[in-house]
Parts: structure tokens; sequence; C-alpha cells
């Protein structure tokens, strides 16, 4: 039989020991029924029909290496703005009748790029600049001068007439 298996249950243990493990198991209780014991947790009340993600931590990019190694260049400068001077007809009678230059422009540009590259240029302030794309594809700017700098002037210094 297994009766070998069986330790003995009645070890004599001391009275004091014994005492003290009484001691601690009421401790132990009487500290759980301060805490209050495990009790069955209620489910969070919703109040919306919809459920929406709570925002989570998004930590900032820190990038071990630049994914460029160099910026990239400015494409728009005043050279590549600026492509030429139109000098037909009708834009000669705007240089002399409303002293204003026209000017043929990278079709990318707006009209406070196509001002500053002119002032950069040909170092001569604009009234103001209106702008048209043509049929082919082209950008036309005339460019309207102060009344301090004559269209004639300019034309001649760039070599237009």
């Amino acid at each position: 039989s297994l009766a070998f298996y069986n330790a003995p249950t009645d070890v004599a243990v001391p009275a004091k020991m014994a005492k003290e493990d009484a001691k601690a198991k009421a401790a132990k209780a009487a500290k759980a029924v301060k805490k209050g014991g495990s009790k069955v947790k209620l489910l969070k009340k919703r109040f919306s029909p919809t459920f929406h993600r709570p925002k989570t931590f998004k930590a900032a990019r820190a990038p071990k290496y630049p994914r460029v190694s160099v910026p990239p260049m400015c494409k728009l400068d005043q050279f590549q703005i600026l492509k030429y001077p139109l000098t037909t007809e009708s834009a000669m009678k705007k240089i002399e009748d409303n002293n204003t230059l026209v000017f043929i422009v990278d079709a990318r540009c707006d009209k406070k790029q196509i001002k500053d590259a002119v002032r950069r240029m040909y170092d001569i302030q604009c009234a103001k600049v209106n702008t048209l794309i043509r049929p082919d594809g082209a950008k036309k700017a005339y460019v309207r001068l102060t009344a301090d700098y004559d269209a004639l002037d300019v034309a001649n210094k760039i070599g237009i007439i």
C-alpha cells in the first residue's frame, strides 16, 4: 500500500510558534477586511454610442541621420523666373505709353516673385505686375514701373531697343 507516502501529520509544533502563526494569520485577515477584499469591478458608464479611440503618446521624430544629404537648391531664382523680355510691337507700345516692361516668365512663379526678380536683376522698383498665361502655355508679365524709373531707359539698358 501507499502508507509510506503520507508523512506524519502529528509532528510536534512548539506552542510559541503556533501562537505567532495565528497572530500573523489574524493580522492578515484584518488587513483584508479593512481593504475591502475583492469586489466585482463594475463596467465604466458609457454616455455616447460612438467609440472614440483614446489619444495615445506620439513620440516626436528624432532621426539618427538626415534623410537628404543637402537641402535642395531654390530652383526659381531671378535668372530662372525672368526668361526674356518681349520685343513685339505691342510690347514696345507699352514701354512708350504705359511705362511698362513685358517679360516672358516661368509659369510656376507668382506676381511677388516676378516683382522681386525684376528688382534684383535691373535695380528698379515695380508699381504693379499683371500676368496672363498665353495659349502656348507661357506666362507673360506686364511690369509697370514706378514714376521714378522710365521704361524706355531701362529697355535701352537691357538691350531691347
